[in-house]
């Protein structure tokens, strides 16, 4: 975290600092196993273009995770995270890979955000934030809404 952000520093439109990310097969695989979602549409080649989407793709619960980073990272230690949800809106593919830690050239993600409301309910400070991840083209592929108190 660079600095904690406090309610009163907030307005509305202001914008979330982005948060850059790529994922490469090889993180399909680190998360299938720290998730534990095991499904071959994110790794297994053959099973992924018999069921019509090509290659392996992205998880969903992966790009949600990386939305739940950027806002947590942005709303600080002293800040909580009170609602979170999200919608996939397109596929995405992951890079491959090179070598063992090395991807080949390929596709960066951004993941962004903005304050659409502040508030404050029952002596809580409340922060209702858009946020989205962008593929290099800039659609967005995944879109969600989060709700933080801030102190």
């Amino acid at each position: 975290m660079e600095k904690q952000i406090f309610w009163n520093e907030i307005e509305e439109g202001m914008e979330i600092p982005s948060l850059e990310k790529i994922a490469t097969t090889r993180t399909l695989v680190e998360w299938a196993g720290a998730s534990g979602d095991f499904n071959p549409l994110h790794y297994d080649i053959p099973f992924a273009e018999a069921s019509g989407v090509g290659r392996p793709i992205v998880q969903g619960a992966l790009k949600r995770q990386w939305l739940i980073q950027l806002i947590t990272t942005w709303m600080g230690d002293e800040g909580t995270l009170k609602k979170f949800s999200c919608k996939y809106r397109s596929i995405d593919y992951p890079r491959n890979m090179k070598t063992m830690t090395e991807p080949e050239d390929g596709e960066t993600w951004l993941c962004r955000g903005t304050v659409k409301k502040k508030r404050e309910v029952d002596r809580e400070r409340l922060v209702d934030c858009s946020v989205w991840v962008e593929n290099g083209n800039g659609e967005i592929t995944t879109e969600g809404k989060a709700t933080v108190v801030l102190p």
